[in-house]
């Protein structure tokens, strides 16, 4: 009897081809995979491989904490990661040294202790804005916005600021636009704004060596009166003065105008291109591994009946307004020195009148309606959202950090910062798009286990204790080529922290090689019977 002849035969032959078959449809397939031609790599400037969607906020005038509350998830929600929010000295310091609101009997901190910790729980970042000096600090019969009489009492204020939210407000704006004479009462005056600068930062950093310093933003205006002064020749009016030792990045505004993100950049016009003109003033100046951050940023789209003198900022339509937003974000990346892009603004609390053109910059209405600007950022951002094989600085778009995390300089990091935890409840979320991913860290002090999960599965992994070279640690491998997220917290161990993360794009084969082999048997069975069947006749 001859065994190929059996009907049993012939019918396992035809399932170990057609099991083969779909197994090789399911199975990478290393003839059709892709790979990916070239890894990510960091950025070569510090500061510029961070989530870029920002905005302005205005939460120390919402009365109502659930407004509060909504209005900081649909931030998140739209992939704001970054929130600038004013902490104004005159409210927290009535008098000096004195930070008690004595007509309601509390700590005059509480309210932006409730920002800070509403800001930590959705894993967004504060930039505080430190201006509006109390009367007591200023001349006599100045406006509010007048510069201290004694800087040495701004620097006071910076430092017990940094020392109540050490680890938790780490980005500190140092005034607002300097070079116009309503923010600086009286002239311009880049050395002495120079000189406030200095003594800012040399508070916060003894406060916390930790903390980001940015300059202040100046305003964009081709005036070169007494009163207000060009943002191109003020700067470089501050680096002449020295100011270049006491920050870590530039603040700019970057309105658009009426014109769009890619207009030609030009010193006689306002558009967004002038901050390329900017970043020429710094690099003339030998500051070119420094980034530029958008303290203000966006086109307003006041109706087409709102009266020309008032439209100081121009107009265009809300379907403008939304995608040259969505398109800045996406050109700003090219440029490779710009961090954060700060949108003016996400929504107000009710203090902002119809009749005035800033109604029109919203994001959302304060009944929390978005605007078009708010889906075409979420989408702008979603696209940025996804990491791809290569390398993410520890603040770049697809990390999201919630709970107490803080920056930390660590030498040999990329960038020379880490982001570590600073208390329990932290966790960290990262969407990628590969076979494998892991984080590139300083070995914690003593061993920590972290509590991993994966599209759905969970595993423990063991960070070793260590000393001196950062490491690889693999979080997971062998997944099958995709989208994933990956999400973290620790389970036993000291505080750890990471500095970069690593997604690996290496499809497991295998499979499609056991599978080409049961299809490869199934047809050399098949092909066997037939001539055993066709020599028959």
């Amino acid at each position: 009897m001859n065994l190929l002849h059996l009907p049993q035969v012939r019918v396992t032959a035809i399932l170990l081809l057609l099991a083969g078959l779909i197994g090789l449809v399911w199975a990478p397939n290393p003839l059709t995979a892709a790979s990916p031609t070239e890894l990510r790599s960091i950025p070569s400037i510090p500061l510029t491989d961070v989530n870029p969607v920002g905005a302005n906020f205005f939460l120390d005038r919402e009365v109502e904490p659930w407004k509060k509350e909504q209005t900081v998830r649909m931030a998140k929600e739209a992939g704001i990661g970054w929130m600038k929010q004013i902490f104004a000295w005159e409210e927290i310091e009535p008098r000096k040294n004195y930070f008690f609101d004595d007509k309601f009997r509390k700590s005059t901190w509480e309210k932006y202790d409730q920002i800070v910790d509403l800001a930590q729980q959705h894993g967004v970042r504060i930039i505080a804005r430190l201006d509006r000096p109390p009367a007591w600090a200023r001349p006599e019969g100045s406006p509010e916005t007048a510069p201290p009489t004694r800087f040495e009492d701004y620097g006071d204020f910076v430092r017990a600021l940094v020392d109540r939210y050490k680890g938790r407000v780490q980005f500190l704006q140092i005034w607002n636009e300097p070079n116009l004479a309503v923010e600086w009462t009286g002239r311009p005056d880049a050395p002495g704004y120079a000189r406030l600068l200095q003594i800012a930062y040399e508070q916060a950093k003894a406060a916390d060596p930790n903390v980001v310093v940015l300059s202040a933003p100046l305003a964009q205006t081709l005036e070169e009166s007494a009163f207000n002064l060009n943002e191109l020749k003020y700067l470089d009016a501050l680096y002449k003065a020295g100011a270049g030792r006491y920050f870590d990045a530039i603040s700019a505004n970057a309105y658009g105008f009426d014109l769009p993100p890619d207009a030609t950049p030009n010193a006689t016009a306002l558009n967004f291109g002038r901050l390329q003109l900017l970043r020429e003033v710094m690099e003339r100046n030998g500051d070119k591994d420094k980034p530029i951050w958008f303290n203000e940023f966006g086109w307003n789209a006041s109706p087409e009946s709102m009266s020309p003198e008032k439209l100081i900022w121009r107009r265009v339509s809300e379907e403008q307004q939304a995608q040259y937003t969505a398109d800045a974000i996406a050109l700003t990346r090219k440029w490779g020195w710009v961090g954060t892009l700060n949108i003016w603004y996400f929504r107000q609390v009710g203090d902002f009148s119809i009749e005035r053109s800033d109604y029109f910059f919203r994001m959302v209405d304060t009944d929390f309606t978005p605007r078009p600007v708010y889906d075409r950022v979420r989408a702008a951002y979603d696209r940025l959202a996804v990491a791809t094989p290569g390398e993410y600085e520890e603040l770049a778009t697809p990390v999201d950090a919630r709970g107490p995390w803080q920056l930390a300089n660590k030498p040999g990091a990329s960038g020379g910062r880490v982001l570590q935890t600073t208390g329990d409840g932290a966790t960290l979320s990262i969407r990628f798009n590969g076979t494998g991913i892991g984080l590139i860290m300083p070995p914690p002090a003593e061993p920590v286990r972290l509590l991993v999960r994966v599209d759905g599965a969970q595993s423990a992994v063991d960070i070793p204790a260590g000393g001196g070279e950062f490491v690889l640690a693999p979080l997971v491998k062998g997944l099958r080529p995709g989208e994933h997220t990956i999400s973290l917290e620790r389970v036993s161990g000291p505080a750890w922290g990471f500095d970069r993360v690593a997604v690996e794009m290496k499809p497991d084969f295998g499979p499609f090689f056991m599978f080409a082999g049961v299809a490869l048997v199934g047809g050399l069975l098949m092909a066997a019977s037939y001539m055993q069947n066709t020599g028959k006749h």
